[in-house]
């Protein structure tokens, strides 16, 4: 809709924003990434709202209706934006590398803010149950479930670890003990420590010595 202000015409979007920089595409989309996380540091879960949202952005709730319908919605795409993706050696030659760089990325992701609002949305899980479902749905099982999970089925794929010894308690050892590591010492794990993980807990679990696959 356009109106006459001022004896120019202008969208109903610039007049109730003013002073706000038209923004399309990918920019603005990262704005209102931004922008959901921070309203979500500011103000919690439950007290997130489109408006809010919007203006911490510099834009139009508009420009947000037009993409997602909640604002759940938006911080589930923010989520899922920067959550990590493994990406194994093609040619499955190295898993202890890969596993250990699996876990490296773990622990860099633990320091940004879409692990606190991953963090924010477990703590509540019992208030927001669907909430905590589709973040398991639209994030982690888009991106293989737990970390090093798609190192290990990649490796299982090509005939270089037996697929039975992938158990769910198999898939959860390097994030348990990750965790487990940085709540202990309240700070994350090292390079060290992460090949520790690999070479004394996942790769006989997986039937193989620290060397990996020969």
């Amino acid at each position: 809709m356009r109106v006459l202000f001022g004896g120019h015409l202008k969208t109903r979007e610039q007049i109730d924003s003013p002073g706000r920089t038209r923004r399309r595409g990918d920019d603005l989309v990262r704005a209102i990434h931004a922008a959901v996380l921070g309203e979500l540091a500011a103000v919690g879960l439950g007290r997130m709202t489109m408006e809010g949202i919007a203006r911490r952005a510099g834009t139009a709730k508009t420009s947000l209706y037009r993409r997602w319908p909640s604002p759940h919605d938006v911080l589930l795409d923010a989520i899922a934006r920067e959550h990590p993706q493994e990406v194994p050696s093609p040619s499955a030659d190295d898993l202890r590398g890969d596993l250990i760089r699996a876990l490296g990325q773990l622990v860099a992701w633990l320091e940004t803010p879409t692990a606190a609002a991953v963090a924010a949305i477990m703590a509540e899980r019992r208030r927001h149950p669907e909430l905590a479902r589709a973040l398991y749905e639209r994030v982690f099982d888009a991106r293989g479930g737990r970390f090093t999970l798609t190192v290990l089925r990649h490796y299982a794929a090509r005939g270089r670890i037996d697929p039975g010894r992938l158990t769910p308690v198999v898939a959860d050892i390097g994030e348990a003990l990750v965790f487990k590591l940085a709540l202990d010492a309240d700070a994350a794990p090292n390079e060290q420590q992460l090949a520790a993980i690999v070479d004394q807990a996942i790769l006989p679990a997986v039937g193989l010595g620290p060397g990996g696959p020969r």
